[in-house]
C-alpha cells in the first residue's frame, strides 16, 4: 500500500475539499520549466524556497489519458507520472538554478520509482518547454555524470513538455497546509536519508 493513501486512511483525508485548480499563466515576464521527482508533495517546497520563483502546481504529465485523477494515476494506468510545475521569472532566478534544486532533491539512479514511492509514475523527468530548456539540461546531466559524484548511471529522462494537468486542490501546498502528516510520510519515505547518502552536504531538503 502507497504511504500516502494510508496517511489518508490513518487521518480521514477524505474530508479534504477537492477541486480544479488553476495553473498559473506564463507571460512576457516569465516562464514556466516542468520537474517531475516522484512524490509531489516534496517537489514543491525546495522550489518555494527560491527567489523569483512564482508559483508551484501538482500534477501529472507525461502520459495519455486526459484530466487523469490522482487515483488513476496512482494506479499507474495513465502513462502519467506526479510532476510539480514552476512558474518563475527568468530575471531573478535562471533555468540552471531550477534544474540544481531538482537534481538535489531527487535520486537520478533510481529508474523504478522514489524512495519508498514505486513504479512509472513515481520516475524522474525534466520536461523541457524550449529548445533553450533542452539544452540546459543535458548539458546539467552530462556536467553531473562527468563529476563522477553518483555511484552509477543517471536514469531521469529528459523529454519535451506534453499537456499538464493540476492536481487536486487537497494536493496543491501540501506541506504547508498539513505539515504534521507531510512530515511524518517523508520520514516514513526515507526520503531526506537517501538524499544525504547521495548528495551529502549538498542535498537540498
Amino acid at each position: 500500500m502507497k504511504t500516502r493513501r494510508l496517511l489518508f486512511s490513518l487521518f480521514g483525508a477524505g474530508l479534504m475539499l477537492w477541486g480544479p485548480l488553476n495553473v498559473a499563466q506564463t507571460t512576457s515576464d516569465t516562464a514556466t520549466a516542468t520537474f517531475a521527482g516522484g512524490c509531489f508533495w516534496c517537489m514543491e517546497g525546495p522550489f518555494d524556497e527560491l527567489e523569483g520563483v512564482i508559483s508551484t502546481t501538482s500534477g501529472y504529465t507525461g502520459g495519455h489519458q486526459a484530466h487523469p485523477t490522482y487515483e488513476q494515476v496512482s494506479a499507474g494506468s495513465t502513462g502519467h507520472t506526479e510532476a510539480v510545475q514552476v512558474v518563475y521569472d527568468p530575471a531573478l532566478v535562471s533555468y540552471d538554478r531550477l534544474l540544481e534544486t531538482f537534481w538535489r532533491n531527487v535520486d537520478p539512479l533510481d529508474g523504478g520509482g522514489q524512495f519508498c514511492d514505486r513504479g512509472n509514475q513515481y520516475r524522474t523527468a525534466i520536461f523541457y518547454h524550449t529548445d533553450e530548456q533542452r539544452h540546459q539540461a543535458e548539458a546539467s546531466k552530462r556536467a553531473l555524470e562527468s563529476k563522477g559524484v553518483l555511484p552509477a548511471k543517471i536514469v531521469t529522462e529528459i523529454v519535451k513538455a506534453s499537456d499538464y494537468y493540476a492536481a487536486e486542490e487537497y494536493h496543491q501546498d501540501y506541506y504547508q497546509r498539513n505539515p504534521i502528516r507531510y512530515n511524518f510520510y517523508r520520514f516514513s519515505c526515507g526520503r531526506d536519508r537517501r538524499l544525504v547518502e547521495l548528495w551529502g552536504e549538498n542535498a537540498e531538503h
